[in-house]
């Protein structure tokens, strides 16, 4: 039987009023998420995700899109400070990745894994230390939550009604409840959300 280290688990999403992680257009689709990402209420919130983060877990499109944008800031004098701190942390944090397709690591200080989310985090959760931080990747957030292996969500809900596309709650989910451990507004109307899990 595996045992827990007691590390806890922790999930990042921005969503829309109306629950969705992105819109009609797929998942590149991320127009009425991406214009509130550098207020100073995202960014500080940013920030916060990392403090306690020992291990990222990214699905392969997430940790193909960071790989790209992120590693650049990390050295980017004239970027943002937030910016740069989550860039070097993410540059330097040990890494898993989920994929069906990946053969190698896309980045270094990471690990292709291809196997149920549920599985994986289980094993992680019982070796190491710090947060275990899912980091804006719904398709391993989904079924974590399912499985009530998530300890801690960080939310941006952004002031937009998108209409169409993937929503994170879905009906099925097994009924749980959540205690309000901080919450932010921005200027433009954003709100970050952190909901620890009640056990």
């Amino acid at each position: 039987m595996t045992t827990s280290t007691g590390r806890r688990v922790t999930a990042n999403l921005g969503l829309s009023l109306d629950g969705r992680y992105h819109g009609a257009g797929g998942s590149l689709d991320l127009s009425a998420i991406v214009p509130y990402a550098t207020t100073d209420t995202s960014r500080d919130h940013l920030v916060r995700l990392t403090e306690n983060a020992t291990t990222a877990v990214l699905g392969r499109s997430s940790a193909e899109g960071f790989l790209q944008y992120w590693p650049p800031l990390a050295s980017d004098e004239d970027a943002d400070p937030r910016d740069r701190a989550y860039a070097k942390w993410l540059v330097d944090v040990d890494k898993v990745v989920f994929s069906r397709t990946l053969t190698e690591a896309p980045w270094e200080r990471a690990r292709v894994v291809n196997a149920p989310a549920a599985d994986v985090i289980t094993e992680l959760k019982a070796e190491g230390d710090g947060d275990i931080l899912v980091n804006s990747s719904p398709s391993i957030i989904k079924p974590l939550l399912a499985a009530d292996l998530v300890d801690r969500l960080y939310l941006m809900v952004v002031p937009e009604i998108m209409g169409e596309g993937r929503r994170l709650f879905e009906d099925g989910l097994p009924a749980t409840r959540w205690t309000l451990a901080r919450q932010d507004t921005g200027e433009r109307g954003e709100m970050t959300l952190v909901y620890d899990r009640a056990r």
